[in-house]
């Protein structure tokens, strides 16, 4: 069982997402990004800061949910802190698909794209 926790406060959802993010865990927070999207949410903010791993199936759950938060007309943002995971980001090339940002105030305050 995967521990997510879901926050809104529209037009602004924060999912927090688990320590680990793999081929099991990923449908599960697939899921909650999804449910996240709920109407009238701008945007997704995927709180990654416990996140200490992330394999293949978590990048491409994150890809996914970046499409499917666009097809709703909303964003996903990251809130990733962590400067080794985000250097694995920078090398697949998803931080230049989805918005990265060091604070969760940064990433609230963020205007609507």
């Amino acid at each position: 069982m995967t521990d997510i926790a879901t926050v809104t406060t529209a037009p602004l959802t924060v999912v927090t997402l688990p320590a680990e993010i793999d081929m099991a865990t990923a449908p599960a927070i697939s899921e909650q990004v999804a449910a996240a999207l709920a109407p009238g949410v701008h945007a997704v903010i995927a709180n990654m800061t416990a996140t200490t791993f992330c394999d293949s199936a978590g990048i491409s759950m994150l890809i996914r949910a970046k499409k499917r938060a666009a097809a709703h007309g909303a964003e996903l943002r990251l809130l990733l802190p962590c400067p080794n995971f985000l250097r694995v980001l920078k090398i697949q090339g998803v931080d230049a698909m989805l918005p990265v940002y060091d604070s969760l105030e940064e990433a609230q305050a963020s205007p609507w794209r």
